[in-house]
């Protein structure tokens, strides 16, 4: 018995070992680095205790690119699950080149997130991108959509919809596969109507897949920041900064590194409270198979 755990720790000992030293440790030095100043050539860091987060009070870029992260995990986490469930139940379906449809959705996925910035940047560009062709068709003026306060977070967040949700369509399809024929027979046995089954049956069974790509949804809404760097840089008027992107600009374009150290502890407090709320309110919802 003792050697079986032996053999189970030691087995376990790699996994824990790069999870501690790339998750755990720079999660300890960030928060330790929140309390110290910026070390400025020859001169160490100095401890200033709360002074990183007294100026993040202060910053009005902090306060909007927290804002517009909540308008763009609003705009992108609940229309990506729905797509995403929309296209896995479609493609689930007995019908003729269901596998190239497949392909189709899931192309986006696998595409770099570089390659599929520039992509839409060149469908945002004015005059001659694909969008000013086909509004400029229609009768409408041209617009600069990512120069736009109005319309470039909208912008972003298509972009992301358009990446993310055949990615989550791969986990909902492999989670209808998994149901069993037997009910939907059961189901039509019964007169239950097709709505009725996907509403009762097939959603509720769907519950553990979906609480996994909410809390996936999340994270990646908030971690957004390979678009942002390609297409807006921010812009314009810090109209599509995200939490992500602020602390890049302030760490490694600023090279204020305890001040990216306590916004980075504020982004991952936001992200525990983010999945801890999903897990308390979600979880008497799921039920596992």
């Amino acid at each position: 018995m003792r050697n079986g755990a032996v053999t189970g720790w030691l087995l376990l000992l790699p996994a824990a070992a790069l999870l501690v030293l790339f998750t755990h440790w720079p999660i300890v030095g960030s928060v330790w680095d929140s309390f110290y100043s910026t070390p400025k050539g020859s001169r160490p860091p100095v401890f200033i205790g709360l002074d990183n987060y007294q100026a993040m009070v202060a910053d009005e870029v902090f306060w909007k690119s927290l804002w517009n992260n909540l308008w763009f995990a609003l705009g992108t986490i609940p229309v990506s699950i729905a797509l995403a469930l929309a296209m896995a139940l479609w493609v689930n379906s007995t019908m003729r080149g269901r596998t190239w449809l497949r392909m189709a959705f899931f192309t986006p996925t696998v595409l770099p997130m570089i390659a599929v910035a520039n992509i839409w940047l060149f469908f945002y560009t004015p005059q001659y991108g694909l969008l000013e062709k086909l509004t400029t068709a229609l009768g409408f003026g041209t617009h600069n959509w990512l120069g736009s306060e109005s319309t470039a977070l909208a912008c972003v967040i298509v972009v992301a919809i358009w990446k993310e949700a055949g990615f989550f369509m791969i986990f909902y399809l492999a989670a209808l596969q998994s149901i069993p024929p037997s009910l939907s027979e059961a189901a039509a046995l019964e007169g239950a109507s097709r709505g009725y089954y996907l509403r009762r049956i097939v959603l509720p069974l769907l519950m553990p897949t979906t609480l996994f790509i909410l809390v996936n949804a999340v994270i990646n809404a908030v971690r957004m920041v390979d678009h942002i760097i390609v297409m807006t840089k921010g812009g314009p008027n810090n109209a599509t900064s995200l939490l992500l992107f602020h602390v890049y600009q302030v760490g490694f374009s600023f090279w204020d590194t305890g001040y990216a150290a306590a916004l980075t502890v504020v982004l991952l407090v936001v992200l525990a409270v983010a999945a801890l709320g999903q897990f308390v309110f979600l979880d008497k919802k799921v039920h596992y198979q």
